[in-house]
């Protein structure tokens, strides 16, 4: 069984995910657009926010950060079956948890903004569909591993 700050980190990555959908962000973009003040809390009061439909969630989001349209669409390049953002929440909370030393929060920034994060968003090379071992073992090399 998960712990309440494991799933409440599943919840914070996946309305990252959904709100770059939403807004056409990378995820980076919007991690960094809310900043490391509203991602903490975001984190804490996850439980909350997951009892409203993460749209209305997102919609406050955009609306109160002035989240503008974007460029990047990973899902209409995607070539195949795109992931629903819960299963790529999944992919980073996973990754976050497992590299974090010390402050989630700074890591959550940290690992959004590495170069981990281009492969994870990539739906047509599948690295989000790799075992979360090797996504971490890659994550901490600095290199996609063969």
């Amino acid at each position: 069984m998960k712990s309440k700050t494991s799933n409440n980190l599943y919840y914070v990555c996946s309305l990252m995910e959904f709100i770059g959908r939403e807004t056409k962000n990378k995820r980076c973009d919007i991690v960094n657009l809310l900043g490391e003040e509203t991602i903490r809390h975001i984190l804490e009061y996850a439980d909350v926010f997951h009892s409203e439909q993460i749209a209305a969630v997102a919609d406050r989001f955009i609306e109160e950060y002035k989240i503008e349209k974007g460029l990047f669409d990973n899902v209409e390049n995607c070539k195949y079956n795109v992931p629903d953002y819960w299963s790529i929440g999944a992919v980073y909370q996973r990754l976050i948890e497992s590299v974090c030393k010390v402050d989630l929060v700074l890591t959550l920034i940290e690992v959004y903004n590495s170069w981990i994060s281009v492969y994870i968003d990539d739906y047509n090379i599948a690295v989000y569909y790799m075992t979360p071992q090797y996504i971490k073992v890659c994550y901490e090399q600095g290199e996609i591993l063969e």
